[in-house]
C-alpha cells in the first residue's frame, strides 16, 4: 500500500553514511560488508556504485539509490524490485508511473561529506490538470575542505579565492563576498580575541552558503551549473544559517538557523515563484531546498519546508526486504 497523501505533501530526509560499514576500506568491500544493502540493487546501479574510488563516496551513492527506490516503493506503492527510474530531457532521474504517464512525486538527492539527502513533493501530479512541481536539494559542508581552503586564500587572498569561482556565481555575488559581506551579513566576528582564522572562515560560511542556494535553485530547474543563464541569476543580500550547537541538535525553526527569505533575481527581474529554506545542520553542514510549482505558483509558496528527518540504514533495509 502507498502512503497516499490528501494533499501535496512534502518528503525531506536524511541518512548518515559516515558510520556505516566501517570495516570497508575500499569500494570493492562493500560487495561483502554491505551486501544486504547492495542486494537490493540491479547490476547496473551496483557498478555505479563500484566506480568511485573512495569508499566514502561509493556509500553516498549506494544510499542515494536506496533512498530513492524507498521513496517510490513507499509513497507509490511499487514493489522494490519493479521500480524504473528514467530521465527527463536534462537527465534529471525521474519516475514516472507505467500506467497513467504521469509524475506521481518529484525528487531530487544531493550528497556530500558522508550525508545523502533527499528532498520531495509528491501527490501533486496526481491531481492532473497538467500541474507539475520541480524540487532541487542541496548540501555543503563548510569544513570539509577547510585546510586547503585556508591555504589557498592565505596564498591568493580572500578576493583570489573567489575569483576561482566566479564564473558559477553571478557578478553581484562575486562582488558581495569579496567586499561586503563582513559588513553586511550578522554575525560576523569581530571584537577583542577575534582572529584571522575566524575572520576567514565566516567568509567561507558564506561563500558556501552561495554555493548551496545556487545550486538547489538550478538543480531544481534541471540545469547544470554549467547552464548558460547561470550569471544572470543572482541571490542579493544572502544570508548563511548561523550554526546548531551539534549535528543532533535541531535548527530553531523561527531563528537564524533557518533562512526562508531571499532575494532572488533573474535578468533583473524578481523572482516570485520559488519557494527556498536554507537550514544548518550541526557547525559544519548547510542544506538548501527549493521547490516551485506550475501552473500555479502559490501551490509551491505555501509548502513547508520544515526540519529533515534522519533515516536508519537498518528501517530502510527491512521495508525494501518486506516489498521485494
Amino acid at each position: 500500500m502507498a502512503d497516499t497523501p490528501a494533499s501535496p505533501q512534502v518528503v525531506q530526509w536524511i541518512l548518515d553514511t559516515r558510520d556505516l560499514w566501517p570495516e570497508a576500506r575500499q569500494s570493492r568491500d562493500l560487495q561483502t560488508h554491505a551486501s544486504r544493502a547492495l542486494a537490493l540493487l540491479n547490476h547496473e546501479d551496483q557498478e555505479k556504485v563500484f566506480r568511485n574510488y573512495h569508499v566514502r563516496d561509493a556509500k553516498m551513492v549506494l544510499c542515494s539509490h536506496l533512498l530513492k527506490h524507498y521513496l517510490i516503493a513507499r509513497f507509490c506503492g511499487v514493489p522494490w524490485r519493479e521500480i524504473k527510474l528514467t530521465r527527463d530531457s536534462h537527465k534529471k532521474p525521474i519516475y514516472r508511473d507505467p500506467v497513467t504517464g504521469r509524475l506521481p512525486v518529484a525528487f531530487n538527492v544531493s550528497h556530500q561529506a558522508g550525508l545523502v539527502a533527499l528532498v520531495a513533493v509528491y501527490g501533486y501530479d496526481d491531481a492532473g490538470g497538467g500541474r507539475q512541481v520541480d524540487v532541487g536539494v542541496d548540501v555543503v559542508c563548510t569544513s570539509e575542505r577547510r585546510d586547503r581552503d585556508l591555504k589557498s586564500v592565505e596564498k591568493e587572498g580572500w578576493p583570489g579565492f573567489v575569483d576561482v569561482y566566479a564564473d558559477v556565481f553571478a557578478r553581484s555575488e562575486v562582488n558581495y563576498l569579496k567586499y561586503q559581506i563582513l559588513a553586511a551579513v550578522p554575525g560576523a566576528p569581530s571584537g577583542p580575541g577575534t582572529t584571522q582564522e575566524d575572520i576567514v572562515d565566516f567568509k567561507l560560511r558564506c561563500f558556501y552558503t552561495i554555493w548551496c542556494l545556487r545550486e538547489a535553485y538550478v538543480k531544481m530547474t534541471a540545469e547544470a551549473l554549467l547552464a548558460e543563464w547561470l550569471g544572470a541569476l543572482e541571490f542579493r543580500n544572502f544570508v548563511p544559517p548561523a550554526p546548531t550547537a551539534a549535528f543532533d541538535v535541531p535548527a530553531g525553526e523561527d531563528g537564524p538557523q533557518v533562512v526562508r527569505g531571499h532575494d532572488i533575481y533573474f535578468r533583473g527581474q524578481k523572482v516570485d515563484d520559488a519557494n527556498v529554506c536554507l537550514r544548518a545542520l550541526g557547525p559544519d553542514y548547510i542544506l538548501a531546498t527549493a521547490v516551485r510549482t506550475a501552473p500555479d505558483k502559490a501551490d509551491g509558496l505555501k509548502l513547508k519546508l520544515g526540519p529533515f528527518d534522519m533515516l536508519s540504514i537498518d528501517d530502510i533495509l527491512s521495508f525494501a526486504e518486506s516489498r521485494l
